[in-house]
């Protein structure tokens, strides 16, 4: 059904200097501007649920917000399948190769590294199985074909494992398991629904669009939308539990229509503890055990780095605009446009040459990379734009950037 919205919406949050459009950004992850730039307006009317969805309590948009803040789920179990579909062109082998140092220096090339394993989840359909209990106890296995790989997290241990290669990656640390699920990648309906809420100003409408039915549990649906003009987002469905308020699925689909570019969700949860030996582990016999660097080392890969690949060290950016028009633009130092140095360097230059869309303005000439959700500008002078913008706004922002 079509969600209900108040000519008295609150804006929460807006940028009190009007002026203020370009901000230091510390750490730029394509993933999570996509998202984290989700800004709201709370609509206060309640929605109605739908013939055959879940008979709830009406609820407001505001108040289905403060049951998801208020969540506190400290124990469960389930699978989740997410499906991501940017667009991405098949690189036909060459991913493999030009990732073959993915994983290195902390993980030590080795395939049970989890920053190099759980890129995987940027393409294609996955299922996952998930278990927590409390802030210590976590874990996370990506199934596989014939095969499995395993995150766990065991107090001050942290494992993981790739059971088609036999290869186990082990790291100890005094750092509590919220700031450790920082360093990992979304990868449950709720991470990817704290990312859009994590940020809110008057360019999004939340509003509740009735009820549904998730993993066999009552549901109430979160409706984000975009305001603004510019950005390729056109909605973010946030399905709540409507005892736990703990997100149950993620749906985030693209301005221009058809399939959603992710969708996270559980097909099967449950709240009750899950039995000590989940989060137990012992590397297999015969199994490759590298030990990670500890401390700041051992978290090199925190997010994507965008132009490390390209450049040892780059700025650390700031972003243009506001809301779900923001662009992220930083100087990764390299002149001349797309590597070209090294085989691997020059068959990536060559293979994203072929199809990237040359332009030019004022800030130069460049590249511009498109997908369904985010555009990328790679200028000739070193310096990268993105955001989850159209090609023309993001030629725009360039141009106003420069």
């Amino acid at each position: 059904m079509a969600p209900y919205e108040s000519d008295d919406a609150v804006d929460v949050a807006r940028d009190e200097n009007p002026h203020a459009g370009r901000r230091k950004a510390a750490r730029y992850a394509v993933p999570v501007a996509v998202v984290g730039v989700a800004a709201a307006t709370i609509g206060l009317v309640p929605a109605l649920a739908a013939s055959g969805d879940p008979d709830l309590p009406k609820i407001t948009a505001k108040q289905l917000i403060d049951k998801i803040a208020k969540s506190d789920v400290q124990q469960l179990s389930g699978t989740v399948k997410i499906s991501t579909d940017l667009g991405l062109p098949n690189l036909g082998g060459l991913e493999s190769s030009l990732g073959s140092g993915a994983g290195k220096g902390s993980g030590g090339g080795s395939s049970a590294d989890p920053q190099a394993k759980l890129t995987e989840l940027v393409s294609g359909t996955h299922t996952l199985r998930v278990a927590a209990d409390g802030p210590d106890k976590q874990k996370v296995s990506l199934l596989e074909s014939g095969s499995e790989y395993s995150l766990i997290h065991d107090g001050a241990n942290v494992w993981g494992y790739d059971s088609k290669t036999n290869s186990v990656t082990h790291s100890t640390s005094a750092e509590t398991g919220k700031d450790r699920r920082a360093e990992q990648p979304p990868v449950t309906p709720k991470d990817f629904a704290d990312q859009a809420l994590k940020a809110v100003d008057g360019t999004t409408s939340v509003t509740v669009d009735g009820t549904e039915q998730v993993a066999g549990r009552a549901a109430y649906k979160l409706l984000i939308k975009p305001r603004q003009s510019g950005t390729t987002v056109g909605a973010i469905s946030i399905a709540v539990d409507s005892k736990t308020g703990m997100p149950l699925k993620f749906t985030l689909t693209p301005k221009s229509g058809g399939a959603a570019v992710v969708d996270a969700g559980f097909t099967e949860v449950s709240f009750a503890r899950p039995a000590a030996s989940t989060f137990a582990f012992t590397p297999p016999k015969g199994a490759k055990v590298t030990e990670q660097k500890k401390g700041a080392a051992a978290r090199e890969h925190d997010g994507f780095k965008p132009g490390e690949g390209f450049a040892q060290g780059h700025d650390k950016g700031t972003v243009i605009g506001k809301g779900w028009t923001s662009v992220a633009t930083f100087d990764t130092g390299a002149r001349g446009g797309l590597p070209s140095g090294g085989s691997k360097a020059g068959d990536l230059s060559g293979f994203l040459g072929s199809l990237g869309d040359k332009v030019s303005g004022k800030f130069g000439k460049g590249t511009v990379f498109s997908t369904r959700l985010v555009n990328v500008l790679m200028t000739d002078n070193g310096k990268v734009y993105a955001g989850a913008v159209t090609k023309d706004a993001l030629v725009k922002a360039a141009n106003e950037g420069k």
